[in-house]
């Protein structure tokens, strides 16, 4: 064997070995700082809603990979469907030599999703790209540049990713300048002070200030804001926005990639409206832990693009296709949504009773499972720091926890909709612990 390749097995067999801060320093040597690590321990191997990193330390997720883990981590089901696939075939490139399993999942998803009317499914890799491919859709279709979102919205890294999303720092700091033709309004958030009729105003005042409606192509929005705060999308401002969509021959995109797959209590976040999109973003828990996204909408509004015009060579990659299949089978099988309902409603409760202990907790929200706690200080203002020393409490307890929010105050829940009872209840003992101090 060459020196060279048997020096990289050696470090391959040694690694499992080698402590969090070993390797940490060789990541902080080979990797750019750009990419920011939430916790400096390795994973080494994982189970459902537990984790154990490379010095077997145990610990409960809480963060499910951000949302892509609603049936837990290497789900019997998930893992048989991936084996399968690998027996057969890993990559053909979809667009060069076509599957049936892929077809399938389109009709299936065109099916799941809202609304009676005919549908069309088109598959990507990541969130970010389906967000991409929804823009492009949305233009082609409308012949219209323009797109508006919402302040907080989380849409990716790309470029268009970041210009629709409504949060500078750390996502848009230093790479200017973005695509044109991109709009922010404030979401509605009555805790700090924005009211759905506020945000509608600011829609109106662009149309007479900004950009003619008549030339914009979509309004994109999270039904659930994710990275910004777990915000929920009142009805009353979904039903405007559709009126207003209507009106002005504009779509309307629901950004499901957080939401989707029964984390809100629902298989997607907008069978809480009664509004249908025309074209939907899924990504995350869609595969349960493989790479998997897609734009599911309106079927005369997915064929607007020309053949070509969409794709990607690892889009609908047929192990993620395979790992899709068994999530949605997992879904309905476990009957996750009532799972969720279950669990988040438990969750509240415990929070609940926590505030009456915890000065901090200014509100606990979010539908189903993907619940929120935010920390205000005595004089109203946003406590980021509280939030921070709750997640490090509990990490050093053997709790993952993730934030969010424009202020970075907001923690967010996420553990799998699969998570044992028991495994929940110890979860709750330590951020009952880490709470108080």
């Amino acid at each position: 064997m060459p020196q060279a390749s048997q020096q990289k097995r050696n470090t391959q067999d040694t690694s499992a070995s080698a402590s969090n801060a070993d390797i940490d320093a060789r990541r902080a040597a080979a990797a750019p700082r750009g990419v920011g690590i939430g916790f400096p321990i390795y994973a080494q191997h994982a189970r459902n809603a537990e984790l154990w990193d490379v010095e077997g330390r145990r610990y409960i997720d809480f963060g499910s990979g951000i949302a892509v883990l609603n049936v837990g981590h290497r789900h019997p089901r998930v893992l048989k469907a991936i084996e399968a696939q690998l027996n057969c075939f890993t990559h053909t490139a979809y667009q060069v030599v076509p599957y049936e399993s892929s077809v399938a999942l389109a009709e299936r998803l065109n099916r799941l999703a809202p609304g009676a009317h005919a549908k069309k499914t088109a598959f990507f890799t990541t969130g970010a790209e389906a967000v991409e491919n929804a823009i492009k859709i949305a233009r082609c279709a409308t012949g219209r540049p323009g797109v508006i979102a919402l302040s907080g919205g989380f849409h990716g890294r790309t470029f268009m990713g970041m210009a629709l999303t409504g949060k500078v720092t750390p996502y848009k700091s230093g790479f200017g300048p973005f695509p044109g033709s991109v709009f922010h309004v404030p979401a509605p958030v009555p805790l700090h002070g924005v009211s759905a009729a506020d945000s509608l105003r600011a829609i109106d005042q662009l149309f007479k200030a900004d950009i003619d409606a008549r030339q914009v192509a979509a309004i994109i929005l999270e039904p659930v804001q994710g990275e910004g705060g777990f915000y929920q999308a009142p009805l009353e401002f979904m039903q405007a926005l559709r009126d207003i969509c209507d009106q002005h021959g504009i779509l309307l995109i629901a950004d499901e990639v957080q939401t989707g797959f029964a984390r809100t209590g629902k298989l997607f976040a907008m069978e809480y409206y009664d509004v249908l999109p025309d074209l939907m973003t899924v990504a995350k828990s869609l595969a349960g832990g493989m790479p998997l996204s897609g734009v599911i909408g309106r079927a005369e509004i997915m064929d607007a693009p020309a053949p070509g015009g969409l794709g990607g060579t690892y889009a609908g990659n047929p192990l993620a296709i395979a790992a899709a299949h068994a999530v949605l089978d997992v879904i309905e099988e476990e009957q996750l949504c009532t799972r969720a309902e279950r669990l988040g409603l438990y969750l509240k409760q415990h929070l609940q009773k926590l505030r009456e202990h915890v000065p901090q907790i200014a509100d606990i929200r979010g539908p189903g499972a993907m619940v929120a706690v935010e920390f205000m200080q005595a004089n109203g203002q946003p406590d980021p720091a509280f939030a921070k020393q709750v997640q490090q409490r509990a990490q050093a307890c053997g709790l993952l926890l993730l934030t969010c929010g424009a202020y970075g105050n907001v923690i967010r829940f996420l553990f799998p909709l699969t998570i044992e009872d028991t495994v929940l209840e110890e979860g709750l003992a330590i951020l009952t612990q880490a709470m108080h101090g």
